[in-house]
């Protein structure tokens, strides 16, 4: 075979030798910066992991809630037949299937991302240049390649970064918020169930007691004690309080659909164990509103973004600094037969557009998250005042209903039963002695569980709301809302 060695033929050669260069490099670029894979199999979500090693971040001012957070174990819950659940097996099923908690771990994740994507220097630029081809029946004036990067200046990476790890600050904040809401939402729904369970048992007493007057009064009946009227009217009571004992298992059935609901667990629950009463401790309007207010989740994230928002201020302001661009080139000029090199640097001049619109944006971005510091403090101030207000309600009343109310009920039935077994008082003053005392134990009943839900939304931050997705870190209309984050 024969070579050629005619000027044309070789003065191709170097412009097919950088074109393949050139397609090289960038195929062992892209091969070797693949993304980070998340882990699992294509399609399905990873685990959570945070970088620092956490599953959330406690706010700033306060330490670790330990009746929260403690205690939970690796394994995720299992549910079994007949199983009776205790508050605690209902919380660690909770932390292992809200959804919520997935969200606002994601939420940390992409936080966490921008965070990254913010704070990587520009790719370079490499490319071909042919310049004058054919001049003089030669392959070009120049021929070859060069490379371009751009140099960032005053800093901008750096505040780039330091603003979005305050996002991811305030996101941590936000889960744990999450973490709360869940399960005082669990707390709640468990009260809420065990009051249900308590009230099926009195219908259910009185449907007892119901059943064995018509039984009384068919007896009296037949041996010429009681008139027809009586027996129609035992046999409208029992059913009237058979449908009572009916609406309280709806009631309960779907207070545990409930409670399965804000867990995530799609399977019925069965019975829940627990405890309704609980020694009373009043609380101090000034103790509570003092904790709240320098441990709650929602305000330090509050803070937290408008740190970002301070560090965005001073990222906009160092914008207009020129970044540098540096450009190197090497190659062969064909006319002359020589191996050439070139450098080029420049700049961009902000003369007319300095940032200075972005800027006021900014700063309007950090006066509104001031003001949102304060309107924060001042929501919960009120919604405490509103919990506040239902917790000592209902705590004067359980402690009314102990100790007066409730022993003196009963005690008023009981001496009418007694003297109708005397024949010294009649059946309807039984029954209405009865129906009375009955009436006031589900009352008593009722505000149990309502102390017992301004307890949980009290100690939990007044975080309520086990399946509302999480809130977002950045405000509607936020300047963060580009393409890339800076």
């Amino acid at each position: 075979m024969k070579i050629s060695h005619s000027p044309r033929a070789c003065n191709r050669l170097p412009v097919v030798g950088v074109i393949a260069l050139a397609l090289l490099f960038i195929f062992t670029s892209c091969a070797s910066h693949n993304l980070p894979s998340l882990g699992g199999q294509p399609g399905q979500s990873a685990p959570f992991e945070p970088e620092n090693g956490t599953t959330a971040a406690s706010p700033q001012r306060t330490g670790e809630r330990k009746p929260l957070f403690g205690g939970v174990s690796s394994l995720e819950p299992v549910l079994t037949g007949g199983e009776a659940l205790s508050l605690s097996k209902l919380e660690a099923l909770a932390r292992q299937h809200n959804p919520t908690l997935a969200q606002a771990k994601a939420q940390i994740q992409s936080e966490h991302a921008k965070a990254l994507e913010a704070g990587l220097y520009p790719n370079p630029v490499i490319g071909y240049i042919g310049e004058q081809i054919n001049v003089r029946g030669t392959a070009g004036e120049f021929q070859g390649g060069f490379i371009r990067q751009e140099i960032v200046t005053a800093g901008k990476l750096r505040l780039s970064r330091e603003k979005y790890q305050a996002r991811a600050s305030a996101a941590e904040l936000l889960a744990l918020a999450q973490m709360y809401r869940v399960i005082n939402g669990v707390r709640m729904q468990f009260y809420r169930t065990l009051g249900a369970e308590r009230k099926l048992e009195v219908q259910q007493e009185l449907l007892e007691t119901a059943e064995d007057r018509q039984v009384t009064v068919q007896e009296m009946f037949n041996v010429g004690q009681a008139n027809r009227a009586d027996l129609h009217q035992t046999r409208v009571l029992r059913q009237a309080q058979l449908l009572n004992v009916q609406q309280a298992e709806n009631d309960l059935a779907m207070e545990r659909e409930t409670l399965g609901a804000i867990i995530g667990l799609l399977q019925p629950l069965g019975e829940v164990t627990g405890k309704l009463e609980a020694p009373l401790q009043p609380l101090v309007w000034e103790e509570a509103l003092e904790r709240l207010l320098a441990e709650s989740p929602e305000l330090a994230a509050a803070h937290a973004n408008l740190k970002a928002d301070e560090i965005m201020v001073q990222r906009e302001k160092v914008e207009p600094i020129p970044n540098l661009f540096i450009e190197g080139s090497a190659g062969r000029n064909f006319e002359a037969s020589e191996t050439v090199y070139g450098v080029r640097a420049f700049v961009e001049v902000p003369l007319f557009d300095w940032n200075q619109g972005t800027i006021r944006q900014a700063k309007a971005d950090w006066r509104r998250q001031r003001n949102e510091v304060r309107r924060t403090e001042l929501s919960l101030r009120q919604s405490l005042a509103d919990w506040f207000r239902r917790f000592r309600t209902a705590l004067q009343k359980v402690t009314e209903y102990q100790n007066v109310i409730l022993p003196q009920s009963e005690q008023r039935y009981v001496t009418r039963l007694k003297s109708y077994r005397a024949d010294r008082e009649t059946w309807s003053g039984v029954l209405e002695a009865q129906h009375d005392f009955f009436h006031r134990r589900l009352i008593y009943i009722d505000q149990l569980v309502a102390w017992r839900q301004a307890q949980v939304a009290i100690d939990g931050f007044l975080l309520v709301g086990g399946l509302e997705p999480p809130a977002g870190v950045v405000p509607p209309g936020h300047i963060d809302s580009v393409p890339k984050p800076r």
